[in-house]
């Protein structure tokens, strides 16, 4: 077993998953295509992606997205896990058809709801639950997907699609990375995300392990 991970900006690593890895003796490697522009080839067995600023639409831009995307059509053809996050689930999304375009920007903590008929690793999570969000577009759900968990103000949360899983929001966060992603906000907007940050930070570690137990698994 060999986790690839991809990274598209040096401040989105893939955090808290990376100690679970570590913990678990199971080697990884980091991908940066912002950096070389292009994909490399991988001995990989299973791939992350991790978030961004960027659009999965900025293919003239950045054309590794478009090889990114062709990447998870692959792999999932191929029966390997794929796990995106943030900007990973919309490539994911996009891979796979799916419209993903400008919404609400969400930062900070909020509150998501299981879907009830879900089976699989969602069943095991709370019926309501807190994640950290920092993203200002959505997507539509891939035919033939299965939506997971939903927001008030943003509905498609996460979802799964045959051996990929697609989350909107970040489990990987640990509190270093949550002071250095809010150190530019306003200063009151930052107030408030440290001051919930104590309250919710454990279940999103505990729920991050329960994603990365499963993805391992599979």
């Amino acid at each position: 077993m060999k986790i690839a991970i991809f990274q598209h900006v040096s401040s989105e690593p893939a955090g808290y998953f990376e100690t679970i890895f570590t913990e678990r003796r199971i080697p990884y490697e980091y991908i940066w295509p912002d950096k070389t522009g292009e994909l490399p080839v991988t001995t990989a067995t299973h791939f992350m992606f991790m978030g961004g600023p960027m659009s999965v639409n900025d293919e003239k831009e950045l054309p590794y997205l478009k090889e990114e995307k062709a990447l998870i059509r692959d792999v999932v053809r191929q029966g390997r896990p794929v796990l995106g996050i943030c900007l990973g689930a919309q490539l994911i999304a996009s891979a796979f058809g799916a419209r993903v375009y400008p919404y609400i920007q969400e930062t900070g903590w909020h509150r998501l709801m299981r879907e009830p008929k879900v089976d699989g690793i969602f069943s095991t999570f709370p019926v309501q639950f807190h994640v950290f969000q920092l993203h200002g577009e959505t997507f539509d759900l891939p035919a033939g997907a299965q939506l997971l968990c939903t927001g008030a103000a943003v509905k498609n949360q996460a979802f799964s699609y045959k051996t990929a899983l697609g989350l909107q929001f970040h489990l990987e966060l640990t509190d270093t990375i949550i002071r250095e992603w809010t150190k530019d906000i306003d200063p009151t907007a930052r107030e408030k995300i440290l001051k919930e940050t104590p309250g919710y930070i454990a279940d999103s570690n505990r729920l991050c392990r329960q994603i990365a137990e499963a993805f391992i698994a599979q």
